[in-house]
C-alpha cells in the first residue's frame, strides 16, 4: 500500500473514532433539567467545595435535590440577577459519591436561581445602583490565603511586600516572588482578587502575574510551578484547605500590625481562631443573591429553599447537617465569630452573636472541645449556662 493510501485509510479510520466518540458522548449526556429537584446557581470558584458537599448531601436526601452550578466568577452572580442574563452550555453537578459531573443546559439557557460569590455586590464591574428588589443574603465566613508550593522555604508574607509582588511584579524586588510568570492573580470578577486587592491597597485591574482563572487554578498553578520558591499566587480558604499535600498557606501581616498570623492558631491547625478573633482580616461572608418582592422574601421558590438552609428560615432534610459542611470545608459560622464588619474589608468591631456556638464550631473544627456537652440548659453550670447546639455556651 502506497503512503497516499495509507494516509487516506488513517483519516478515515480518525473520522470515524472521532464520530463514534461525538455519538457516545451525546449519547451519554445528562440534561440539567432532568435531574431531582434542580437548584441553579452561578458565581464564584470559591465556594465550590461547599457546593461538592452540600451537593451530595442533598442527592442523597429524600426527596432528592440537586445543586448545579458554574462557577465564572464572584461578580457574575450578582450580575446574572440584575440582568437575567441566563446559564448556558454545561453545569457542574455533583452524585452520590460527591463526584462532579456535567450537565448539559437548555439551548435557550436557564435562568439562575441564585448568585452565590464572597464579595459584596458593590465591589463587582458593572454593578451600579441596586434595586429593592436585589436580596444580598449572608452565609458563613470565607477565608482568602496567600499559598506557595509545598516545597518552598516561604512562611509569611506582609501587606507591603504582597503590595510590591503584585502591584509592580519584577520592578518590585521582593524576592523571591520577583518571576511574573510564576506570580499568580484574578481578574476583577474574582472575590479572591477583590478581598487581597482591598488588602493590600492594589487596584486589582494593576495586579502582576498570570490570570489563573479561579481557585482551583491558581493551585494547581502554584504547586505546579517549576521553580517552588518564586511562586505565589492565592484562593480561598476552602480550597487551600482541600489542597495542602501540594501547597502550603502563608501567614500574612497587614499594615497596622506587628507579627503574620495564620488564618488558624497554627499552620496545621483548623480552628480558624485569628479569623474569629479578628487578627487575620482576609475574609468575607459568603453572599447569596436572589429577586426578591422589595420586603426582603426570595421570590424563587428553588433559590428560597436553598438560601434558607443557611440564613435558618427553611429545615434541611433530614440527615444534611449543613453547618457541620460548612465547618468542614473550612468556613466559619457567623455564630463562631468574635468580631464583625458591613462591608469587604471595612472596620472590625467586637461582636457577640445572639446564640454563639464557639464550642460546638471548636468540636466540628478539630474534633475536640473543652465545653461541657448538654442536651438542655439544665445539663450546664452556672459559669456557661447556655445549652447552644450541644454544648455549653457563657452567653
Amino acid at each position: 500500500m502506497d503512503l497516499s493510501s495509507k494516509l487516506a485509510r488513517a483519516g478515515a479510520a480518525a473520522a470515524a473514532a472521532l464520530a463514534a466518540t461525538t455519538v457516545s458522548a451525546h449519547a451519554y449526556a445528562i440534561a440539567c433539567n432532568t435531574l431531582p429537584a434542580p437548584i441553579y446557581g452561578i458565581g464564584g470558584s470559591a465556594p465550590t467545595q461547599l457546593f461538592a458537599k452540600l451537593g451530595k448531601a442533598l442527592t442523597n436526601a429524600t426527596p432528592a435535590q440537586t445543586i448545579i452550578y458554574q462557577s465564572p466568577g464572584a461578580c457574575l452572580g450578582p450580575n446574572a440577577i440584575l440582568s437575567g442574563t441566563k446559564m448556558t452550555g454545561t453545569a457542574t453537578w455533583w452524585d452520590t459519591t460527591g463526584a462532579a459531573q456535567s450537565c448539559d443546559l437548555p439551548l435557550v439557557g436557564q435562568t439562575a436561581d441564585f448568585g452565590a460569590g464572597s464579595t459584596y455586590a458593590s465591589f463587582c464591574p458593572g454593578v451600579g445602583t441596586l434595586p429593592a428588589t436585589f436580596g444580598d443574603f449572608l452565609g458563613p465566613i470565607e477565608a482568602f490565603d496567600f499559598i506557595v508550593p509545598k516545597a518552598s522555604s516561604q512562611t509569611t508574607i506582609s501587606a507591603a511586600a504582597a503590595y510590591f509582588v503584585f502591584g509592580l511584579g519584577a520592578a518590585g524586588q521582593a524576592a523571591p516572588w520577583t518571576d511574573e510568570t510564576e506570580i499568580f492573580r484574578r481578574d476583577a470578577n474574582s472575590a479572591a482578587g477583590i478581598i487581597i486587592s482591598l488588602g493590600i491597597n492594589v487596584p486589582i485591574a494593576k495586579f502582576k502575574g498570570v490570570d489563573a482563572k479561579s481557585n482551583g487554578g491558581t493551585v494547581t498553578l502554584v504547586s505546579a510551578a517549576p521553580n517552588p520558591e518564586n511562586a505565589i499566587g492565592f484562593c480561598s480558604g476552602e480550597t487551600a484547605d482541600a489542597n495542602l499535600s501540594v501547597i502550603k498557606v502563608l501567614a500574612y501581616q497587614a499594615y497596622n500590625q506587628t507579627c503574620g498570623y495564620w488564618p488558624s492558631s497554627t499552620s496545621t491547625a483548623f480552628d480558624k481562631q485569628n479569623i474569629r478573633n479578628g487578627h487575620y482580616p482576609l475574609w468575607s461572608p459568603l453572599h447569596f443573591f436572589a429577586t426578591t418582592d422589595g420586603a426582603g422574601n426570595i421570590v424563587n421558590p428553588a433559590a428560597a429553599q436553598l438560601i434558607g438552609y443557611f440564613t435558618g428560615k427553611t429545615t434541611p432534610p433530614t440527615g444534611v447537617n449543613v453547618d457541620s459542611i460548612a465547618i468542614k470545608v473550612g468556613e466559619v459560622l457567623d455564630c463562631a465569630m468574635e468580631v464583625k464588619r458591613t462591608t469587604d474589608f471595612g472596620d472590625l468591631v467586637p461582636y457577640a452573636p445572639a446564640a454563639p456556638c464557639g464550642c460546638y464550631f471548636d468540636s466540628v473544627a478539630t474534633g475536640s472541645t473543652s465545653c461541657a456537652a448538654c442536651t438542655t440548659n439544665t445539663d450546664c453550670g452556672l459559669n456557661a449556662p447556655n445549652c447552644r447546639k450541644g454544648f455549653c455556651e457563657v452567653n
